[in-house]
This record gives structure tokens, sequence and C-alpha cells, in this order.
């Protein structure tokens, strides 16, 4: 079983910045995580997704938040981040962390089929 807890979230103004983290504990996931995010109404949309090998690492981001979100992981803390800047009243949503047991190619990374574990979620709020 992995646990996954969100935090960060909050009601920010429009270009403000904010540093959303999901900390992952229980059982042993792989290296590749996602975050996606889900306004009222909508479909869930993966927003970035990042694989840390041995080696090297991939992400993908979609194309709605490239140059202004940065996915990072913290292998040490077992730990996700997203920074996300230059914010806009149209990110708000709740945002949701996501893990899997799997390694996952960057193409698939926004893909919420590409995952088994999801976290609560953690609300982002944008004011213009």
């Amino acid at each position: 079983q992995v646990q996954l807890v969100e935090s960060g979230g909050g009601s920010v103004q429009a270009g403000g910045s904010l540093r959303l983290s999901c900390a992952a504990s229980g059982h042993a996931v792989s290296s590749c995580m996602g975050w996606f995010r889900q306004a009222p109404g909508k479909e869930r949309e993966g927003v970035a997704g990042i694989c840390v090998g041995v080696r090297n690492s991939w992400t993908n981001y979609a194309d709605s938040v490239k140059g202004r979100f940065t996915i990072s992981h913290d292998n040490t803390q077992n730990t996700l981040y997203l920074q996300i800047n230059s914010l806009k009243p149209e990110d708000t949503a709740m945002y949701y962390c996501a893990a899997s047991t799997s390694t996952i190619g960057a193409p698939s990374l926004l893909s919420t089929a590409s995952y088994g574990y999801w976290g609560q979620g953690t609300q982002v709020t944008v004011s213009s």
C-alpha cells in the first residue's frame, strides 16, 4: 500500500507562486510520479510527470503549464514537488499527486491510466 499526502495549496492572486509537496510512504514505488489537476465540471488532467532513473531522468509537461510549472523529486525524502509560478485564474483546481509501481515512458507521464496510487488532493485557487 502506498500513501500520498499533498500539501502546499492555497489562495493566491494571479501572478503569484506556490510550491506543492507530495510525501510518499508505504510500499516501495517506482521513481515515477506525476501531478494532475481537476477543476469543477472538468476531467482530471495531467500537468507534469517525472521519472528518476539511476543514470537519467525524464519529465513531461502539459503545454498549458510549460515554462511556469517545474516538477522535481527528492529521492532521499521520497517527496514530489511542483513549483508553480505566474499563476493564472485558469490554474484554479484541485491538484493531485500520483505514483506508479512501474516505469513510465515520457509520453505516458500525463495519463491517469499510468498511475495506481493517488493522494487526496490540495486546492489551488487563483484570483484575478
